[in-house]
């Protein structure tokens, strides 16, 4: 039986686990000083008038807005939306925002106001997230356990929504998988960072079992995957379908660090990119010839650079101090 000076104890205890869980989803979800001061700006169509205005949306400091994709020193805009994750395409906003101090996440769909219209409740901690082209699927992935590929022991769950059907699959885990030719299944498995293709049926994420990392093609009205090839993370594929943007782990050790590349689908050959920076990021296509990327710096702030899709020149800097790059025009 407690003496009163226990309950005392315990109390206070209970009361400083709650301050301190307060405080850390206060940091998380409110809008940084920095933030507060860009401008908001809106999505319109640029003027016709030959120059490049291609826009980039992007999170600052957590906080969904706009940039520029071609000047890096252009005005930036803010919604009021905060994001740990976000991406656009065709007017589907997809935003990973946390609703709670630890594990409690949710996906939400907004329209061009920032209002929610859809949204999905998860667990974990957000990871990636990619619309199709066509803006009808939505893939997420979120760390179960952990929150690096660089370390060994961490799970993952990546599900997809079907937008104009409601239907969600909760985890590609569901799937039936070829492995090198043969059916597989294993309690390791764990997909992350999955790419569209045109049809919203096909796509291709990374599937990590046994070691190793593997390239996969998947179906889902059948519900199927199957590997292509290994070393292959965070695939994006590029606007004519024929290429994919990926992260290649060096000498196949994560622990090394990645380096961006491009492979032939047709042929399963890469090109590893001008960015000898480590990249732990799934890349976009500003185009056939372009990759953007986020790079974080060593005091932790992210920055959107770009590199050549043919392995040539050296990266650029689109915009300072921002993540999650997605083209919207």
């Amino acid at each position: 039986m407690m003496t009163v000076k226990t309950r005392i104890l315990v109390a206070l205890a209970a009361a400083a686990l709650l301050v301190g869980a307060a405080v850390f989803y206060v940091a998380r979800t409110s809008t940084p000083p920095a933030a507060a001061q860009l401008p908001r700006m809106a999505s319109v169509a640029p003027p016709d008038d030959g120059v490049d205005r291609r826009s980039l949306q992007v999170l600052t400091n957590g906080v969904l807005g706009w940039a520029s994709a071609t000047d890096p020193h252009a005005p930036r805009g803010l919604s009021t939306v905060r994001c740990d994750r976000a991406y656009y395409a065709a007017r589907t906003v997809a935003c990973l925002r946390p609703v709670d101090a630890l594990v409690g996440t949710k996906l939400s769909l907004l329209d061009i106001k920032d209002n929610e219209i859809k949204s999905v409740p998860l667990t974990g901690f957000p990871n990636r997230l990619k619309v199709s082209a066509s803006g009808r699927m939505v893939s997420w992935t979120v760390f179960l356990d952990g929150h690096s590929y660089a370390t060994t022991g961490f799970s993952t769950q990546t599900g997809i929504l079907d937008t104009k059907t409601d239907a969600v699959v909760h985890s590609l885990e569901e799937f039936s998988a070829t492995v090198e030719g043969k059916p597989h299944q294993a309690v390791d498995f764990n997909y992350w960072g999955v790419t569209f293709t045109a049809d919203d049926n096909r796509f291709y994420a990374t599937l990590g079992t046994g070691g190793k990392r593997y390239l996969v093609e998947g179906d889902l009205s059948a519900r199927t995957v199957r590997t292509l090839t290994a070393n292959v993370e965070c695939p994006s594929l590029s606007p004519d379908g024929k290429r994919i943007a990926y992260k290649s782990a060096i000498d196949a050790d994560p622990k090394k660090g990645w380096r961006l590349s491009v492979m032939d689908l047709s042929t399963l050959s890469s090109t590893p990119l001008g960015e000898t920076r480590s990249v732990d990021d799934q890349a976009i296509w500003l185009d056939d010839a372009t990759v953007a990327y986020a790079l974080q710096r060593d005091d932790g702030v992210n920055d959107v650079w770009s590199i050549s899709a043919d392995g040539s020149g050296q990266p650029k800097l689109v915009v300072e101090g921002a993540n999650s790059p997605s083209l919207t025009h």
